[in-house]
């Protein structure tokens, strides 16, 4: 059984409902038949819906089980408006100016998540990513406890020798673009912590650069040493069950010949599946290579740190990465204890 279909497993014991705020996307459209079809749970689309009627008759799917609400005239329109208000008043929103925004497919998304009218969302296959994150961060709270909002991409490769049966776990890739020691700690632990609910394991985080162990000297790897120490004492205080290590090479966080020469004494080297990049620049830029000239799959990027799942796609995204990822924001709206009902009894708490 693959990773995903592991995933699709676990969710069809607990079918959730997942918003699309892109509705006239023909990926989207697909993704959104794929997962009913699939057991994953119910499916709504957001849009005008003669368009979204119209793609899917020029698609030949069928949307009889598919929810579809046009947010310029849904029921709960005026609703969401006021409540968007009430979240927004300290910064001046106006009833005209938040009932314009909630038309608006995402914000109407992520106004539904803070309602509970959907467990989670997943968009960014034809929006930029600032057009996500803005609502997203404008309404949901982050998580108790978490002050760094994060993503994290989950790569799944055709071959099975690196990370986790050939799954890796890239953070961060869309929101962050400099991040200090303290928020680079943050996204060690929120990804950890995001690998152990989908793997049930003891996640191995790296924290890359071009340097292992002290074998090169520059003013940027004090902010990954730092970083690494943060990420092990708020794994301590948090109680969540994970092995940090840093500064570690991609080829010594990954292949075990290289981390026996270059990092013998490491628990992580050679056997990560947990990458943490140094920026913004590295995380993107390896995360689309390795989808497209390795021929991975990439669900997400998974939205670490906020209370609510959700995800904010690649624009280059399959519709089964879509499904992919949609499911694996379903999961999380999940309980750990839920989906490892023995490992959640003995395990410290993530």
């Amino acid at each position: 059984m693959s990773f995903i279909e592991s995933i699709f497993e676990k969710v069809r014991r607990h079918p959730k409902r997942v918003v699309f705020p892109e509705g006239t996307d023909d990926r989207v459209l697909r993704a959104a038949v794929d997962f009913h079809e699939a057991g994953l749970g119910a499916p709504i689309l957001l849009g005008p819906r003669a368009a979204i009627q119209k793609r899917a008759v020029a698609l030949k799917l069928n949307l009889d089980r598919v929810g579809v609400i046009d947010p310029a005239h849904a029921d709960d329109l005026e609703r969401f408006s006021e409540a968007f208000v009430s979240l927004r008043r300290d910064k001046g929103l106006t009833k005209n100016e938040a009932l314009k925004a909630v038309k608006l497919p995402v914000y109407f998304a992520t106004m539904m998540l803070h309602e509970s009218s959907v467990d989670a969302v997943v968009a960014g296959a034809s929006v930029v990513t600032a057009s996500i994150l803005r609502p997203l961060f404008q309404v949901i709270r982050m998580e108790p406890g978490v002050k760094t909002a994060s993503s994290c991409s989950v790569i799944q490769l055709a071959n099975k020798r690196f990370g986790e049966k050939g799954v890796l776990y890239f953070a961060d890739c869309s929101v962050i673009p400099d991040p200090t020691a303290s928020e680079l700690a943050d996204i060690a632990l929120m990804a950890a912590k995001l690998a152990r609910q989908l793997h049930g394991i003891s996640p191995r985080v790296a924290f890359l650069s071009f340097s292992t162990k002290g074998s090169a000297r520059h003013r940027t790897l004090e902010k990954i040493l730092t970083a690494v120490a943060l990420a092990r004492q708020r794994a301590d205080e948090k109680q969540i069950a994970a092995e940090f290590d840093g500064e570690l090479q991609a080829d010594a966080a990954l292949l075990p010949a290289i981390a026996e020469s270059k990092a013998a004494h490491s628990s992580v080297a050679g056997r990560a599946n947990v990458l943490i990049f140094p920026d913004l620049n590295a995380g993107n830029i390896c995360a689309k290579l390795v989808q497209h000239l390795a021929g991975a799959h990439l669900y997400g990027p998974i939205l670490n740190g906020l209370s609510k799942p959700a995800s904010e796609l690649s624009r280059s995204c399959s519709s089964e990465e879509i499904v992919g990822s949609a499911a694996i924001v379903a999961l999380q709206a999940m309980e750990y204890r839920k989906l490892y009902p023995a490992r959640g009894r003995r395990s410290a708490k993530a």
